[in-house]
């Protein structure tokens, strides 16, 4: 690398990086330079000339200012109507949760000790069990960094009970979900590695192609990898279908879900799901740009899967004293917390504090809630795509079995989605996800999100700006 990544001279707020301590420490580990840590990096990714850093600001007045400037340049869902989706969602987060989560037992104890458990355990205990309610499952880990390391965990849990080492994905997943899975199934000269094999979805009703996973099956088929809703907004009508299939083929069947979604439709566990993830933000979690959002696992109560888990796990216990009940963390040395590179899987980053803000919110709304919520969302999505649909040359793709997201094909207005989408930013809205990147076959289409924060006025405000872009 062109420059040094470590300086020999001490660090001003490290008091123990004295002169002589790199050359000591790569001494220890048989190295002559801090470069040969990094050699597994490409060439491309590594950074050949010095950054160019402004002068340090040393009056907070000015810093102040200066970084009020930068921040000013964004453009947020606060102040545009957004219908961006394709997983991370803008959903109403009730105050009761940054409220909760904002409290200084949740926010600042030390993790690890029993000393620091000011109720932690016990709303760690309490998101599993309502989250296990709301999936059909009965023993649910903490959760993972995103949806897409919980599905990657998944596939490399079922590749361990099966034995097998091929797992069948939807095509119509997320790109960028589908990349997090690969690098958990490891490329193939990794030893576990896992192939990953596309299933088609049939292009008149964007559902799975249950004939082609019955093609795919194999003996080396560890598990068939299902979304409901899919990435594309489709409700897979036809999921346990397939799960039958992959479980007469000896396979574990994985539900990838948006839990926000269970208060209308079946859960998982109830139609063959084995495995159940998906992702906890819409559960009372801001959008994070670029933050950890959450993901889940979930699965029955059998000891050949809570064995197979890389994360941690609550449960509950009597004490010894009479009446009185303890709640602590099992199953901890097959971690890598317990066990660091014995342990099932690298347990990774995790967002133990978004699970207290999920455990509110469930129990704030309870199923009454959530069925609510759910209908609210159908009726707004639904309404949004029949006005768009009868705009000329825009047609709506799979109107007929959706949630909360669908999509929008501007093939016959001779625009771009990214055309659309900035004409539309100029109104102050945000459009759909372009998909003519990730999902070209789908041409000039886009990924709309419709959810309870929109209001009849503002899917009457997105349908004419549509309407005026696309004349």
């Amino acid at each position: 690398m062109a420059t040094r990544l470590i300086s020999e001279d001490a660090h001003p707020y490290m008091a123990i990086s004295p002169p002589g301590v790199v050359a000591e420490m790569l001494e220890e580990i048989g190295l002559d330079r801090v470069d040969a840590l990094f050699e597994q990096i490409p060439e491309a990714h590594r950074l050949t000339r010095p950054l160019a850093l402004e002068p340090p600001i040393r009056a907070e007045a000015a810093l102040r200012r200066h970084l009020t400037e930068l921040l000013d340049r964004n453009a947020s869902c606060a102040d545009h109507l957004s219908f961006l989706g394709a997983g991370c969602w803008q959903h109403y987060v009730p105050a009761v949760c940054d409220e909760i989560v904002g409290r200084s037992e949740f926010l600042t104890p030390v993790w690890g000790t029993s000393a620091s458990d000011y109720g932690r355990n016990q709303a760690w205990f309490e998101y599993a069990s309502q989250l296990g309610e709301l999936v059909g499952m009965d023993f649910v880990g903490l959760p993972v960094y995103s949806w897409g390391c919980a599905a990657g965990n998944a596939a490399r849990m079922a590749a361990r009970l099966t034995g097998r080492d091929q797992l069948l994905v939807p095509r119509s997943i997320d790109p960028e979900r589908l990349a997090v899975i690969r690098n958990y199934c490891a490329p193939a000269d990794v030893r576990g590695h896992i192939e990953i094999v596309p299933v088609e979805f049939a292009p008149e009703t964007g559902r799975l192609d249950v004939d082609d996973v019955r093609r795919k099956l194999s003996p080396r088929t560890a598990a068939v990898y299902v979304e409901t809703p899919s990435y594309l907004g489709v409700i897979e009508s036809d999921a346990a279908e397939a799960a039958a299939l992959a479980r007469a083929a000896g396979a574990e069947t994985i539900v990838g879900v948006d839990p926000i979604s269970l208060g209308v439709l079946a859960p998982p566990g109830g139609w063959g799901a084995d495995i159940v993830v998906g992702t906890t933000q819409p559960l009372g979690v801001h959008m994070n740009c670029g933050g950890g959002v959450g993901g889940f696992i979930a699965t029955r109560d059998e000891e050949r899967y809570a064995r197979e888990y890389p994360t941690l796990q609550v449960s509950i216990c009597d004490t010894v004293e009479p009446g009185e009940r303890g709640f602590g963390v099992i199953l901890f040395e097959q971690t890598s917390y317990g066990s660091r590179e014995n342990g099932k899987d690298w347990t990774g980053n995790s967002v133990y504090r978004w699970a207290i803000a999920n455990a509110v919110y469930m129990a704030l709304m309870g199923p009454r809630g959530f069925r609510e919520i759910g209908e609210a969302i159908l009726q707004r999505s639904h309404y949004a795509a029949r006005r768009i649909d009868e705009l000329p040359g825009v047609d709506v793709k799979w109107s007929d079995g959706f949630f909360k997201e669908f999509v929008v094909d501007f093939g016959g207005t001779r625009r771009t989605v990214a055309d659309v989408n900035r004409a539309l930013r100029e109104r102050g809205i945000f459009g759909g996800k372009d998909l003519s990147v990730g999902h070209p076959q789908l041409g000039q289409s886009a990924l709309y999100c419709v959810t309870e924060v929109h209001t009849q006025p503002d899917l009457d405000r997105l349908v004419e700006a549509l309407r005026e872009v696309t004349a």
